[in-house]
């Protein structure tokens, strides 16, 4: 066989010697994001506070939601638009929030942009994997119950 045609076979199978591959990554499981909402509501609870924690996937779909008793309603809203705030930016809520008390009001045009602390991501392995939000306090204090949560995340897939 001479070399052209050895080249032409290369070239026609080369699609499929040379396929692409689906990327593999962790996701969040209903499991995994009810157990980050437990120690999110832990944080909550040891300070006596009454919150809505929503724990988004990384399409920003509502996985898991928790309403502490005497929280109110407009806070269910209020959570999961920061969860899909964060996981639609890639970033924490807290950073828009900043950008807006710094000037910025451009920030508030951004679709689905929520400047108030409160939404953070939540990453596996260097990837957004979903997001929680909490909201039923200052977003101080909503920003450190959902800190809570997303640290646990590390350790609840390290089992």
């Amino acid at each position: 066989m001479k070399l052209a045609s050895y080249v032409a076979l290369f070239v026609s199978l080369g699609p499929y010697l040379f396929a692409a591959q689906p990327a593999t990554r962790q996701v969040l499981t209903l499991e995994i994001a009810k157990q980050v909402a437990a120690a999110a509501s832990a944080e909550a609870t040891a300070n006596k506070w009454t919150v809505v924690i929503a724990i988004l996937d990384e399409g920003g779909n509502l996985m898991y939601l928790e309403r502490a008793d005497d929280t109110q309603i407009g806070s269910i809203q209020v959570a999961q638009e920061k969860a899909k705030s964060a996981v639609s930016f890639k970033r924490p809520t807290k950073v828009f929030e900043e950008a807006v008390a710094g000037g910025r009001t451009a920030i508030l045009k951004l679709p689905g942009a929520m400047p108030v602390e409160g939404g953070l991501p939540l990453m596996l392995n260097g990837r957004v994997a979903g997001a929680i939000g909490v909201s039923g306090v200052t977003s101080q204090q909503d920003g450190q119950i959902a800190k809570a949560g997303a640290d646990a995340l590390a350790k609840i897939v390290a089992k």
